[in-house]
């Protein structure tokens, strides 16, 4: 019973984008107090499926959405696989690192094709104002925004495109990091 639960709220994140009140849930599994909903909450929280923010709403926490890790794939010869669940694995925790600081990004353009960031794409970037030779970032020079290696030699600095169509970008004024991306979605 507890599973589809869980499994109502999970959905209604989905569908909806936030989670629900305690009101929302309390319809969404038939309970009939809101006591039984705040046990079932702190349940959730026990078993870090959620948490609250500092406001006391419900966010996902880690376990929110995990899927089951079945195991590997042989992407040369065919081999054969026992579909036996090994563990879970949130894509979120896969993905971010710092999920104060994460944010998405749509990408627009093919100059990052080589380093297999294609339009479309949607990056996950962490805020930060520094970077190291060879990330990619998302950052502001002069005045405009982009997506590109950040290339460090001495005291110079450039974006270098992942497209051998486009230059390289050296500023003329400015240039401002605002994030590094740490990963990519694709649909297909």
């Amino acid at each position: 019973m507890y599973q589809r639960y869980k499994e109502k709220i999970v959905s209604f994140y989905e569908r909806e984008r936030r989670m629900p009140s305690y009101q929302e849930i309390l319809k969404l599994v038939g309970f009939k107090s809101k006591n039984a909903v705040a046990k079932l909450v702190e349940k959730l929280i026990e078993e870090g499926i959620v948490t609250k923010d500092s406001k006391g709403k419900l966010a996902p926490a880690a376990g929110f959405s995990e899927l089951p890790l079945l195991g590997l794939v042989q992407a040369g010869s065919p081999t054969s696989v026992d579909p036996e669940t090994l563990e879970t694995m949130s894509l979120d925790g896969y993905l971010i690192r710092n999920r104060p600081q994460t944010f998405l990004l749509e990408v627009k353009g093919d100059s990052m094709i080589d380093a297999h960031i294609e339009e479309g794409d949607v990056v996950v970037a962490e805020r930060t104002m520094t970077a190291r030779d060879g990330d990619i970032v998302v950052a502001e020079v002069d005045g405009e925004w982009t997506l590109k290696y950040y290339r460090r030699l001495d005291e110079k600095v450039w974006l270098m495109p992942g497209n051998r169509k486009y230059k390289p970008i050296y500023p003329k004024h400015s240039l401002r990091i605002a994030a590094i991306v740490r990963g990519i979605v694709r649909k297909y």
